[in-house]
């Protein structure tokens, strides 16, 4: 049996989750949506850090939080939902039916395992859709951000790849559209995303704690998000100074700005483009000054990147841990005065 969906746009993106789902709801709805846009309209922003002793380094830091396709349904009332499966054959079976019905679906996964990627490190949570398969060839074709072309896959990596056997799995999680609806209008989506946003990164919206907690299994983690999340970065960051070599510390700190598929800035960047577009849609809720801040925040986090990449070559330098600290710090700073200022109008209107 060999399927294949052909009239499938695929445009590449920064990240691979707004990317997919900007793809998707083009597919579905017909709505063309920046991918920053689709990612703020989905509450994408966050700060989340967390210790993993399994993991090398010991912790983990993402700049969004877990749900953001979820969320992104929920702003723009449209007909989307996921589900996890377990059962690695019945998980296998429910996503080749919808290929056989002609559905794109979103798939979930640890890239490490997926054969055409070059990146090799655990990533989990990675967003993706299944597109064909050729089960003579044992191949499933798979729209990911990079390219527009499809990519080819084993259908053993993919296995592999939707619940791995080592790390953290998202446990074959799928999602799917069941309709081309879109409910909300665009500015009535875009108060729903913000106001999302700025209760989490406050702390007043727990789901995404809630979400890590439930993934990490408990078992005395440190979690922390929003803008908690920050300041535990921040502590970690001033005493990896102490470490014989903290080498691998501040290298993984760099690829999370950016070559992890952020987009740039650590997400950031992303948001910039959604503050904008949500200052034309709602002008009540963001300023000038609430726009600026975004972009802001976007600029300091790209601009630590270099400085983490010169740690990495020198870790002994203590000019640069003092220059690293700086600027985590000014980011702090600068996002607690972005939601600061969003929250006044966002939260005021509820």
């Amino acid at each position: 049996m060999r399927a294949m969906i052909e009239n499938y746009r695929n445009l590449p993106a920064g990240h691979c989750g707004s990317g997919a789902m900007r793809n998707l709801i083009y597919h579905y709805t017909g709505l063309e949506l920046d991918e920053g846009v689709v990612f703020g309209l989905g509450a994408g922003l966050d700060s989340v850090f967390f210790t993993y002793e399994q993991a090398k380094p010991p912790f983990m830091l993402f700049g969004r939080g877990s749900s953001m396709e979820v969320d992104l349904a929920e702003t723009l009332g449209m007909d989307y939902s996921e589900q996890a499966e377990p059962d690695n054959d019945k998980a296998w079976a429910d996503v080749r039916e919808a290929v056989l019905a002609g559905k794109p679906t979103m798939l979930s996964g640890d890239i490490l395992y997926l054969d055409y990627r070059e990146f090799k490190v655990h990533f989990p949570a990675h967003r993706f859709v299944l597109l064909g398969f050729d089960e003579e060839r044992e191949e499933v074709y798979i729209a990911d951000r990079v390219r527009a072309e499809p990519e080819t896959c084993s259908m053993q990596a993919l296995r592999l790849s939707r619940n791995p056997p080592e790390a953290i799995s998202t446990f074959n999680a799928w999602g799917q559209f069941t309709s081309g609806s879109v409910r909300h209008s665009l500015p009535d989506a875009c108060g729903l995303a913000l106001y999302k946003t700025v209760t989490r990164m406050h702390g007043m919206d727990h789901s995404q704690l809630d979400l890590m907690g439930a993934a990490q299994g408990g078992g005395g983690h440190e979690i922390a998000v929003g803008l908690k999340g920050l300041l535990t970065f921040s502590r970690h960051l001033h005493s990896w100074r102490q470490l014989d070599d903290a080498t691998d510390h501040v290298r993984y700190v760099d690829n999370a700005i950016i070559k992890y598929g952020t987009g740039g800035g650590f997400f950031r960047n992303h948001f910039a483009v959604f503050m904008s577009w949500a200052r034309e849609q709602r002008p009540d809720l963001v300023s000038i000054v609430t726009e600026q801040l975004a972009h802001q925040a976007a600029v300091l986090w790209n601009d630590l990147s270099p400085t983490m990449q010169q740690l990495a070559e020198r870790p002994g330098e203590e000019a640069l841990w003092q220059q690293a600290e700086a600027q985590v710090d000014d980011i702090y700073e600068t996002e607690y005065s972005l939601f600061g200022h969003l929250g006044d109008t966002v939260l005021r209107t509820g």
